[in-house]
């Protein structure tokens, strides 16, 4: 028995230095280690990788020749971007720009009135500032100004008020990114609590508001954009008397609203169907009342699930603002339309650079959009991840 004691002693280990953490391989960190387990971890991905790569470089430098090398910067009229014997391969017409670029912005709106749309563009962008700054002082109050006072202000200032010494100016002056910014933002503003509304209505024990719900979203994802902007711009004003019907452009906007409200309540649908049921149980057991529980334990919860689809849901629309056009509402895409086909600069590269900035506006602000909501999410995981 002392020999089987004296050779557990002998193969006992204890630890008395302690070890230090060695980095891993070079060939595993750094730029080349990132390479090496994303993009040329095996023979299929090598390939792949190189083809892409390939193409997006190929895209990349046809964008850059065609947008800065091979670009007309300076000139007066259609000349300056015709091709010659000295410059075989003409670029993007940045002049034209140049001349339509305040038209692009404000369309028909009397110049002498623009300023009223700029500064509509400063208060928009100060009030986006303040509600989606996350560490923003008074952002309630901040949400109040955002709702309510720029929603006022905004329609004083761009419709008009004689009695404030603003002119009236029809909606039918406005265009460009102006009717853009307005009809998106008008949009998402009240797509969203429409959405809800509609995806508790339709999880409803009321039988009238579930059919109602139901009917509605049903119907309207049942049929495509245009044919809700033609209804609301072409037949409704066939229904009511002249002097009730509303605006080309309210009306406009009331069927986006309502069109991608329909869109919106099934993506909150989703998220109110992913949260367990136990958080129902125990917003009951705490004694809360119906809109209390929605308000402060579920809806939170369903829209943290679903932002990335909310989101997906406002880029689509966003860029879905380009049908107005179709009805007569000169948006950033339409006058892009009116100004390319102006003689003065009638070449082949005009169209192509019109529908350029077209591009890379709605890729700044989708983009922009799509990061804003990847930071939410990744601090919203954090937050719960350290819980």
């Amino acid at each position: 028995m002392s020999g089987m004691a004296d050779a557990s002693v002998d193969l006992a280990f204890v630890q008395t230095v302690r070890i230090e953490v060695l980095p891993p391989p070079l060939a595993m960190r750094g730029p080349w280690g990132w390479l090496r387990a994303n993009l040329f971890s095996s023979a299929f991905n090598v390939g792949l990788s190189i083809v892409m790569l390939a193409l997006i470089a190929w895209i990349v430098k046809g964008a850059v020749d065609f947008l800065v090398l091979d670009a007309v910067w300076s000139g007066h009229d259609r000349t300056a971007c015709l091709a010659s014997e000295q410059r075989p391969h003409v670029g993007a017409c940045w002049p034209f720009v140049w001349e339509r670029l305040n038209y692009f912005t404000y369309g028909s709106y009397p110049i002498p009135q623009r300023w009223r749309v700029d500064v509509f563009f400063a208060m928009l962008a100060f009030g986006v500032v303040w509600l989606l700054w996350l560490e923003a002082p008074r952002r309630g109050l901040g949400a109040l100004y955002f709702f309510v006072v720029l929603p006022i202000c905004s329609f004083i200032l761009l419709r008009g008020a004689p009695a404030l010494g603003l002119d009236v100016v029809d909606t039918s002056l406005w265009g460009g990114v102006l009717v853009t910014i307005v009809v998106s933002a008008v949009g998402i503003v009240m797509s969203l609590p429409l959405g809800i509304l509609l995806a508790l209505g339709r999880r409803s024990h009321m039988p009238a508001v579930r059919l109602f719900s139901v009917i509605f979203i049903e119907f309207v994802r049942g049929v495509p954009l245009i044919t809700v902007l033609f209804m609301a711009s072409v037949m409704l004003p066939l229904f009511v008397p002249e002097d009730l019907t509303p605006d080309k452009l309210l009306r406009a906007l009331i069927g986006i609203a309502l069109f991608n409200a329909a869109y919106m309540a099934e993506v909150v649908r989703a998220g109110l169907q992913a949260i367990p049921r136990g958080q129902y149980e125990a917003a009951t057991a705490l004694g809360l009342k119906y809109w209390p529980q929605m308000g402060l334990i579920i809806l939170p919860q369903a829209l943290r699930v679903t932002i990335p689809n909310i989101v997906n849901t406002t880029i689509g629309m966003f860029k879905d603002t380009t049908l107005v056009f179709v009805v007569g509402i000169f948006d950033l895409l339409r006058t892009i339309e009116v100004a390319r086909i102006d003689p003065v600069w009638a070449t082949p590269v005009t169209s192509p650079t019109g529908y350029a900035v077209a591009a890379i506006f709605y890729w700044v602000f989708c983009y922009s959009m799509s990061r804003y909501a990847r930071n939410i999410e990744r601090r919203l995981s954090a937050g719960r991840e350290r819980g």
